[in-house]
C-alpha cells in the first residue's frame, strides 16, 4: 500500500510527458497542413482544400489501426477536430444548414465537417442550395431520410432542378428529450412543441406519459425550445444541442419509440469526389411511361451485381401519373463495372441524371 501515492505519482508524469508528445505531434500536423496549402495555392489559387475522399481514408485507417481501449469511433472523432482545426488553417469551411441554431442538421454538420467549420443556418432546404449554388458557402447540410419516417421529399425535389453535387453522407442516431425551463411547473403541461418528424417519433411515449397535453408542431425542435422558455405550462421534445443552448432541462431522456432511430443526411457541394475505396452513388431516372419500366430499370443492376441501399419514387414535374426514380448503390460512377451498368440504363431511360459518387458515412 506504501507504493500507491508513488506509482500514482509516476503515471500522472507519464501522462504528463505524453500530452506534451501529444501537443507537439498536432502542432507539427498542423504545420505539414499548413505546407500542403501553401503548394496547392500555387498550383491552383482556385483549388479546393477540403477532400472528402481523403478524408474518409484517413478516418478509416484511424479506425482499422485502433487498439483500444478507445473505441474506433470515438478515436475518429477525436481525429475529425484536429483534421477540421487544421484545415481551418488552410481555408475555415463554411456549411449552410436547416436552421435554426440547435438542430439536429447542425449537429450533423458538426459530426461531419467537425467544430472548426462555420456554419450557418438557413430557414429552408431550397436555402440551402441556393447559398452552396450561389458560392456563399462551400458545402449545405441536408436531411434525406429518417429512419422512422421515412423520406424527406422537400429534399429530393429540390435535386431535380440544380447541378449541385452530393459530397458526402452522415447518419446520425436522434435521441429526442422531453424538455423544460426552470419557470416550467412541471406538474401542469399542458402543451408540448416540437417538429411533426419528432412527434411521429415519439408517438406511443406521448400517448401513454401526457395523452391530454396539446402537441403543438412548429418549424423545428430549436424553435420548440425557445418557445418553452416563456411559457410556464410547457415542454418541448429536442435534442441535446437545443437543450444546451436554450439552458433547458431535460425530465424525461430518449423518449423516441424506436432506439434505432436516425437520420441521413446529405453534403451537398459543387465538386466531383474521386473514389475513396468504400463509395455510394445517388442517380435520378426518368423512365418513359410502358409496362415493365422498373423491371427495365432494375434488371442491369441485378446483372452487374450493383447493391442497391436506397429506391424512391417522387412524381414527375414533366406530365401527370410519370415518376422518376431516386436510388442509391454501392460503388463510384468512375468504377468499370458501375460505368457499364450507367450506360445500359442510360439507353433504356428518358433521362439519367448523376447526383454525385461520395464516400460511405464512417461515423
Amino acid at each position: 500500500m506504501s507504493d500507491t501515492p508513488n506509482n500514482l505519482e509516476a503515471l500522472r508524469q507519464r501522462i504528463d510527458q505524453l500530452d506534451s508528445d501529444i501537443l507537439r505531434l498536432i502542432s507539427e500536423r498542423a504545420e505539414c497542413a499548413r505546407g500542403v496549402a501553401e503548394i496547392k495555392t500555387q498550383d491552383d489559387p482556385q483549388t479546393v482544400f477540403y477532400r472528402p475522399e481523403r478524408e474518409a481514408q484517413v478516418l478509416r485507417r484511424i479506425m482499422e489501426l485502433n487498439h483500444g481501449p478507445l473505441d474506433s469511433e470515438e478515436m475518429a472523432r477525436l481525429f475529425r477536430e484536429i483534421m477540421s482545426a487544421c484545415l481551418a488553417l488552410e481555408q475555415p469551411i463554411k456549411v449552410a444548414y436547416l436552421g435554426p441554431e440547435g438542430t439536429f442538421t447542425q449537429q450533423a454538420a458538426l459530426k461531419h465537417f467537425g467544430e472548426s467549420a462555420v456554419s450557418l443556418p438557413m430557414a429552408a432546404i431550397d436555402e440551402v442550395f441556393r447559398e452552396v449554388e450561389a458560392g456563399a458557402v462551400n458545402y449545405g447540410v441536408v436531411p434525406v431520410e429518417n429512419s422512422t419516417e421515412g423520406v424527406i421529399n422537400h429534399t429530393l425535389d429540390s435535386f431535380m432542378d440544380s447541378s449541385l453535387r452530393i459530397c458526402g453522407e452522415v447518419v446520425l442516431r436522434i435521441h429526442h428529450h422531453l424538455l423544460v425551463s426552470d419557470t416550467t411547473r412541471r406538474d401542469k403541461v399542458s402543451r408540448i412543441y416540437s417538429h411533426p418528424q419528432s412527434f411521429a417519433q415519439c408517438r406511443k411515449w406521448l400517448d401513454a406519459h401526457y395523452p391530454q397535453a396539446e402537441r403543438v408542431p412548429v418549424s423545428s425542435n430549436a424553435e420548440a425550445a425557445r418557445l418553452v422558455k416563456t411559457e410556464w405550462h410547457s415542454a418541448a421534445i429536442a435534442g441535446d444541442m437545443a437543450a444546451k443552448l436554450y439552458g433547458l432541462t431535460r425530465i424525461a431522456e430518449k423518449i423516441e419509440d424506436r432506439p434505432d432511430n436516425s437520420t441521413r443526411f446529405l453534403i451537398i457541394g459543387n465538386q466531383d469526389v474521386p473514389m475513396s475505396g468504400e463509395d455510394k452513388t445517388s442517380i435520378v431516372v426518368a423512365m418513359r411511361n410502358q409496362p415493365g419500366a422498373l423491371h427495365d430499370l432494375l434488371e442491369p443492376f441485378h446483372r452487374h451485381q450493383i447493391d442497391l441501399t436506397r429506391l424512391e419514387t417522387r412524381p414527375s414535374r414533366s406530365g401527370v401519373w410519370n415518376y422518376v426514380f431516386f436510388i442509391d448503390f454501392k460503388g463510384h460512377h468512375d468504377e468499370p463495372r458501375v460505368a457499364a451498368m450507367l450506360e445500359e440504363v442510360r439507353l433504356r431511360a428518358a433521362e439519367v441524371k448523376v447526383l454525385g459518387s461520395y464516400p460511405q458515412g464512417v461515423l
